[in-house]
């Protein structure tokens, strides 16, 4: 589980492919310490295992099914992505819960960038607009944000500065590809209610 406030801009160091699996070797200063074997760390909003760790160097094994169906299988060496440590019992929620399971791809149509801020449209399955609404939780290569508008076949959201600075989402142009992870309540609440 995590909350969607990314810790550090990690780099993609090495990526070795293999049948049906990729090995994901990234640079960290912050997110490696404290970090063990087997925990968890959100990597541009998905969920991987830390399967070997070299100093501030994180391994990771990712699978057919995770490179098929998020952003990670576009990943180049140099790449920053969003990183984000587990949440501990006890640790304040600053965003929203986050599972890191990846409901489905956007692609960026829009950007607006003005004085202080920048508005970007994403464009996404139907199947997912039903989960978004318009003020409500929405998670973007692991940042959690409020979303904006609600379109038919797409939605849009609001960057500050400081997330335009902290995260790769200010680096991203049009027809560039994110992850992207619904509010999980609102699944469990339509879920609920179309029984």
């Amino acid at each position: 589980m995590f909350t969607g406030i990314v810790e550090e801009l990690g780099v993609v160091d090495k990526i070795q492919r293999d049948v049906n699996l990729a090995t994901l070797s990234l640079r960290t200063k912050i997110v490696g310490r404290g970090i063990k074997i087997g925990d968890s760390v959100s990597v541009d909003g998905v969920c991987l295992t830390v399967t070997r760790k070299n100093g501030g160097q994180l391994l990771f094994d990712v699978m057919k099914e995770t490179l098929e169906k998020t952003t990670l299988g576009d990943l180049k060496v140099k790449k920053h992505v969003n990183l984000e440590r587990a949440l501990k019992v006890g640790d304040r929620i600053s965003g929203h819960f986050v599972t890191g399971h990846i409901d489905g791809v956007g692609e960026i149509t829009k950007i607006t960038r003005g004085k202080n801020y920048a508005e970007m449209h994403i464009k996404t399955a139907r199947g997912l607009l039903q989960y978004i609404v318009p003020k409500g939780s929405i998670c973007i290569n692991g940042v959690s944000l409020t979303v904006g508008l609600v379109g038919k076949n797409h939605f849009s959201f609001f960057l500050i500065p400081y997330t335009n600075e902290v995260t790769n989402l200010g680096s991203k142009k049009v027809g560039q590809r994110v992850n992207v992870e619904t509010d999980v309540l609102a699944k469990y609440v339509l879920n609920r209610y179309e029984k």
